[in-house]
């Protein structure tokens, strides 16, 4: 079964310097069937305006991992963590048992399009990490690229969770498949351009819960740029419920 959630359903929230959609319930957004699904919590879309973003701030018993569309997000932490993600890295900060950090768009011309993802860990006071990767655009094109996994697999970040989050570009002709495990969910997030999922169409903007399905089948995309996240079989993560 595959349930949509249309980009114009989000919640939106455009603070001047920043405009922000919210997948799920978030800040000042709050919808009760949308309060994340599964261990996946929060897919914020933000456009941030040339040398703005979001001051210090602390964190705990979150796993959080940003994703460049477009410019250059500057990143310092209280680990004593400083770098600068562009797309095709992946930045996961595991708060655990406390961290202060601010992202910052690193130009002072062009604006920062990016996605802040937060995934509930299976534990909680752990030790704080930082980890950052970059997966090109021909690790993507046509396929589906493990980018996240608990275990590190395939030069993957290692998550405090249950979670296998694949990233993938598709154009033309290109497909792909995911396995499902039969006691799994899946939620599926096109980031940008189009793409077909088991016959139904996602545009920019879109997700999609999944459940019940074995195979996620790929095709027919539109300089498509999808995220897709395995997650265990569980409505919202009771550490987090």
């Amino acid at each position: 079964m595959i349930e949509i959630r249309h980009a114009n359903e989000r919640g939106h929230a455009n603070h001047g310097w920043l405009d922000s959609h919210h997948t799920f319930s978030f800040a000042n957004y709050y919808d009760p069937k949308q309060v994340g699904f599964s261990d996946l919590l929060v897919i914020n879309d933000d456009r941030v305006a040339p040398g703005r973003g979001f001051g210090k701030h602390p964190h705990r018993d979150m796993e959080i991992f940003s994703y460049v569309l477009e410019g250059a997000l500057e990143h310092k932490d209280s680990m004593g963590t400083g770098s600068v993600i562009v797309p095709g890295d992946i930045q996961l900060m595991s708060a655990g048992t406390g961290v202060a950090h601010s992202e910052f768009n690193h130009s002072a011309k062009e604006p920062v399009h990016f996605l802040q993802i937060w995934i509930a860990p299976s534990v909680k006071n752990a030790t704080p990490r930082y980890q950052q990767q970059h997966f090109g655009a021909e690790q993507k094109r046509g396929t589906l690229r493990l980018v996240i996994s608990p275990e590190g697999t395939d030069g993957s970040l290692e998550v405090r969770q249950d979670v296998r989050v694949y990233a993938g570009l598709f154009d033309g002709a290109e497909t792909a498949d995911v396995e499902l495990a039969a006691d799994r969910y899946a939620y599926v997030h096109v980031a940008r351009g189009a793409v077909t999922v088991n016959g139904v169409r996602l545009t920019e903007g879109d997700g999609a819960r999944i459940r019940n399905e074995r195979k996620l089948a790929f095709s027919a995309g539109e300089d498509a740029e999808v995220l897709v996240f395995d997650l265990r079989n569980n409505e919202v993560s009771e550490l987090w419920s």
